[in-house]
């Protein structure tokens, strides 16, 4: 009933040269990002099962989770990449996750906290900073993409996750101030939509001698709905408008099963950490500020831990009902909102491609559909692995396939606001361009291309061409496949996201041989755009 993930590689940064660079896959992985957004307007309330914006109308977050900021290198992983940060952003939104899930531990939020694993070649805007500062770049960034963020109290300290929100050393009063705090950092800044109170509570020993995590049970020290309260209201006391994603337990006494009283019919029915939240329809969370609510539930596949209904006679039909019973029917009789804030797999076994498929139907489609972070964006999570490979550009396209067709990606998806924009002629009715030049080094440079269809039809497919100086080659590249006779550059559409829709933007990152130089005569389907 346990579900631990392991970070492999959290050492890899020591051995990143400080010049070193990784070969970027070319090949196409990255879907174009649509005009309109899931995400809403303004800071973001619940009302029955949904999450409405400030002007009521309905949010889908459909997101994924970054994580490192929990481990010992007290920021996000990928760092040490040949990718920069800003470009695993435009990856993540160009993909079609709109929302930013963000683990941290309390360790990192620490005056003296020190950043590590940042390779200064790749990320040189980084150096120095501590794990805040970088916090505040990344936030700053998704919200120029249309991105929302929500934090995680993910563990304590680094060293691991823990049954209870509090710990020895780190006591609730901490766990609170903490959250009080960055409830005034980001106050004021609408990106950052909301707090998930503490990751995957869940149960220790054996009844009646529990002592983890519990779901109305009534002990102050083990009742998580009760401490979730706590410090809801805390942080709704400082930042009225956030939202409080609220995850489950493994087991509601907070053991691990009761079967010592001897009747196997009153055996405790135990899910995934953070994954049950049967009583919490029994016992609802109480916040001082209405419609601020979600519940957060966790969801695993086999490659995490072989629950016993993985291997029913009837799987998986009987997903659904088991959904059903832990989380899903605060969602079907309108309760509250569902986020679930986790779920992966490395679909190595065949079991967890279909439950993976119809654990994505089971949310719905379309701005009605229950939100969720998929886990995760890193390669290095080891029992799940993540949407990027180890060189993290590469897409795993069998796990972006299934998740696809549910994403609701970002409004303004490309790079960060860079420049300039005219509409050409011809083709689709008009481009414009902006140049982003991301790092240089003598012999060779990387930036990204972003061009924008301004058009009023659909470029289908897609196609990209631009010049660059006699003596410069493209090396590597990504978001389409490129190739090059010359001086011209050609770029295609991949083939599972062929479209680029008005409005639309795709951003072209590459890295080349020879003296920095900007891409010129840019055309996007034979029409001129103009930067």
């Amino acid at each position: 009933m346990k579900r631990r993930h392991k970070v492999l590689g959290a050492l890899l940064a020591a051995v990143v040269a400080a010049g070193g660079m990784v070969s970027i896959a070319t090949a196409g992985q990255v879907a174009t990002v649509a005009a309109a957004g899931g995400t809403g307007t303004g800071y973001l309330h619940t009302s029955g099962n949904k999450i409405l914006d400030s002007t009521g109308a309905t949010v889908r977050l459909t997101g994924i989770n970054w994580f490192g900021m929990e481990t010992d290198n007290k920021t996000f992983h990928g760092l040490w990449a040949s990718v920069t940060w800003r470009q695993q952003l435009d990856h993540m939104a160009q993909l079609g996750y709109n929302t930013l899930r963000i683990p941290f531990s309390n360790d990192a939020l620490k005056p003296d906290a020190r950043a590590t694993g940042i390779n200064d070649y790749t990320n040189p805007d980084l150096v120095g900073l501590s794990p805040l500062q970088i916090l505040d770049k990344v936030i700053g960034y998704a919200g120029q993409k249309g991105m929302r963020v929500i934090l995680d109290r993910h563990r304590p300290t680094s060293a691991g996750q823990s049954a209870l929100w509090y710990t020895a050393g780190v006591p609730e009063s901490t766990w609170i101030n903490d959250w009080k705090m960055l409830a005034q950092r980001y106050a004021g800044n609408t990106t950052v939509i909301g707090a998930d109170l503490h990751n995957e509570p869940h149960a220790e020993g054996t009844n009646p001698a529990a002592t983890g995590s519990c779901w109305g049970c009534g002990d102050t020290s083990r009742d998580w709905r009760l401490a979730a309260e706590r410090a809801g209201n805390a942080i709704l006391g400082v930042q009225p408008n956030w939202l409080i994603f609220v995850e489950g337990v493994s087991c509601p006494s907070g053991g691990l099963s009761n079967v010592w009283d001897g009747d196997p019919s009153n055996d405790e029915d135990c899910g995934w950490w953070g994954g049950n939240l049967s009583k919490a329809g029994q016992f609802p969370v109480r916040l001082s500020v209405p419609n601020r609510l979600v519940y957060s539930p966790h969801e695993y596949a086999t490659s995490v831990y072989n629950q016993p209904w993985f291997s029913a006679p009837d799987y998986p039909a009987n997903m659904p009902g088991i959904w059903d019973k832990y989380w899903g029917y605060l969602y079907k009789q309108n309760i509250a909102p569902l986020m679930m804030g986790e779920f992966g797999t490395t679909l190595a076994n065949p079991v967890d491609k279909v439950w993976l498929e119809k654990l994505m139907a089971y949310t719905g489609t379309g701005v009605d559909g229950i939100s969720f972070t998929y886990w995760s964006w890193n390669p290095n999570s080891g029992d799940t692995g993540g949407i990027v490979g180890d060189d993290w550009t590469t897409v795993n396209q069998a796990k972006q396939n299934i998740l696809q067709p549910y994403l609701i990606p970002p409004t303004g998806g490309g790079p960060g606001p860079t420049t300039t924009t005219t509409t050409g002629g011809g083709g689709t009715g008009g481009c414009k361009t902006a140049w982003k030049l991301d790092n240089s080094w003598q012999g060779g440079f990387q930036g990204a291309l972003t061009v924008t269809n301004t058009g009023t039809s659909a470029a289908n497919p897609w196609t990209v061409a631009f010049t660059l100086p006699s003596g410069v080659t493209v090396s590597n590249g990504w978001n389409g496949t490129f190739s090059q006779s010359g001086t011209t550059v050609t770029v295609t559409a991949p083939s599972h996201s062929p479209s680029l829709a008005p409005g639309a933007a795709v951003s072209l990152g590459f890295t080349a041989n020879g003296t920095t130089a900007t891409p010129s005569a840019v055309t996007l389907n034979q029409a001129a755009c103009t930067a």
